[in-house]
Formats: structure tokens, sequence, C-alpha cells
């Protein structure tokens, strides 16, 4: 009989023995999950956003992905867009870059975009006429994603007055002109519509040495002394920050005080698109959009507990 028992007794045992484990690991897959869920989706991870057709360009359609507040109506509210671009080096990247960015600010209350834009195959950068560059399709298309932005304001529930802009690299290139150059409009686009925006959040800004070659794509040009409100990311050991500095020290000699760099030591270019540093930036930018009354509340994210932060650079020349 109890050779019978045995089996049945140590199913019970060993029932009980899970039991009793799981209900002593409660707190701890509770906690995993609050980290988890405190921390940003990576690329790969990030929800795609919901598509549309903003333009064409020779010939393509040229697109963005829109991610929106949760249980955003907007018939009841107009809250800030923010636009974000890709970078590539003006001829790569694809809007998987941004998506964690826009998912993040969509559910912190903005409506969020990320755009892509049309990009010249060497072949066809080379058949450029003397004095232009590559850079210029791009900018065009950055500047109808804008006003595309604007001019859907109301069906999206934005204000089209509250629109911030940015991005990485290229894309933080593209943001700053898009904003700033009166020249390389679509003749399709309306003029009525502007591409002014209150903001910037640019990441490692690629502003190359050489674009005083093609002055519609130089950003010194355009720098003015009222450009908004924007926070810069750079790794010091960004080879491409020395384009930004020169941009920088104009900003200063014009008396901008808006221009808010943040360091992050011994990085190079592209640090923010990896963790640590993906939520680093994401907290700062945060507390940017925030301190500009376009978010309200404290960051959702949990800073890294590796303890990486940002430098504040100086403000003075």
């Amino acid at each position: 009989m109890m050779i019978r028992l045995f089996p049945m007794l140590l199913v019970a045992l060993l029932v009980s023995m899970h039991l009793e484990l799981s209900a002593q690991d409660k707190p701890a897959v509770a906690k995993r999950a609050r980290q988890r869920a405190a921390e940003p989706a990576t690329a790969e991870e990030a929800p795609r956003g919901k598509l549309y057709v903003y333009k064409h360009s020779a010939g393509k359609p040229r697109q963005l992905e829109l991610y929106f507040p949760p249980g955003h109506d907007p018939t009841k509210a107009k809250v800030p867009g923010l636009i974000l671009f890709h970078g590539g080096g003006w001829s790569g990247g694809t809007l998987a870059q941004f998506r964690t960015a826009c998912d993040y600010f969509a559910r912190r209350g903005l409506v969020c975009a990320t755009a892509e834009y049309q990009m010249l195959s060497n072949q066809e950068s080379q058949q450029l006429p003397q004095g232009e560059t590559k850079k210029r399709v791009c900018i065009t298309d950055a500047k109808s994603a804008i006003r595309w932005f604007k001019q859907h304001a109301d069906e999206l529930g934005v204000d089209p007055q509250r629109i911030v802009t940015g991005g990485g690299s290229a894309g933080g290139h593209l943001a700053v002109l898009a904003t700033t150059n009166p020249g390389l409009n679509d003749p399709a686009d309306s003029k009525l519509i502007d591409t002014r925006v209150v903001a910037y959040l640019l990441f490692n800004p690629a502003f190359a040495l050489d674009d005083s070659k093609d002055s519609e794509v130089d950003v010194t040009r355009f720098l003015r002394r009222d450009l908004a409100p924007a926070v810069v990311f750079f790794g010091t050991e960004d080879k491409w920050k020395e384009g930004w500095d020169i941009a920088h020290a104009k900003l200063k000699r014009l008396d901008n005080t808006t221009t808010d760099l943040q360091l992050a030591t011994g990085r190079a270019h592209g640090f923010f698109n990896k963790e640590p540093w993906r939520t680093v930036t994401l907290i700062a930018a945060d507390r940017f959009l925030a301190k500009l009354g376009l978010l309200a509340g404290e960051p959702t994210l949990a800073p890294p507990a590796t303890g990486e932060n940002l430098i504040s650079a100086p403000a003075g020349p």
C-alpha cells in the first residue's frame, strides 16, 4: 500500500514546494516587470506607427509614421507635435531609428512622427550641377513633411503652433535647415504653411565642415539669435562635433541663450542609439520639453542603474 501511495505523496510534495516558491518569487517577478516597463523599447521592439504618405518626390511616395497618445481624441485635444528625421549620411537610414523615441513621447502626450525623405544614389549625386550637393533634396522633403504635419494638424489633434522637430546626425542637420533656410521649397507645397518650430531635439547633428561649398545646406548661414530653444546631445569623442562647435560658437556670438548642449563623456557618434544612452538622452529631452511647457510631469523612464549621465556644457563663450 505504501509503495502505491509514495508516487502520489511525492507529487503532492513537489506541487506544494512549487506553489511556495512561486509565492516567494512574486515580488521579484513584479519588480522585474516594473523595470521592463520603465525601459524604452529597442528599435527592434518599438511598434511601428500608423503609416501616411506625405508627398511624392522623384516618382516615389515619401512616408512618415505617426504615433498618438493613449486615448487621444483629435476632436477634443490639440496637443504639441514632434517630428523626427533619421540619420544615415543623407543616403541611408530608416524610420526604425526614432520609433522608440516616438513611442515614448506619444505615451507622454505628444503626437509624434518620424519621416523618411528622398536620398540620392552616388550616381545621381555625381550628375548634380556644380556647387550642389545631395543634401538639398533631403532638406526639401523635410520641409514638405513639416508642412504636411501642420496642414493636417486639425485631423491629427495637433497644435500647429507647438511643433517640435529634430533628428539624429544627418537628420538633425535636415531639421535645422528645413526650419531656417527660406529656400529649397517644393513648388507643389503651399507657401502659406510655414516650417517654423518652437523647439529642437538634436542628437549629434552632422554639420559638415565642407557644407560652405553649397550655401543652401550650410547651417551657419541661417543661424539667428532667436533660434528656437534646442537641446543638443554629443559624445565628447564624436568627430562630427567639430562642425557643431563652429555653429555653436556663432550662436554664442549672436547672444543666443536658448541652446542647451549636453555631453556624454568618452562617447562617439551615434551613442544615443543604444542603451543606456538611449534612455539617458530621452530623459534629458523629456525634461527639456517639460521646461518649455510642452510636456507635463516627470519622465516615466527610470535612469540606468549603471549611473551614466550627461554633462551640461558651459553656457558662456
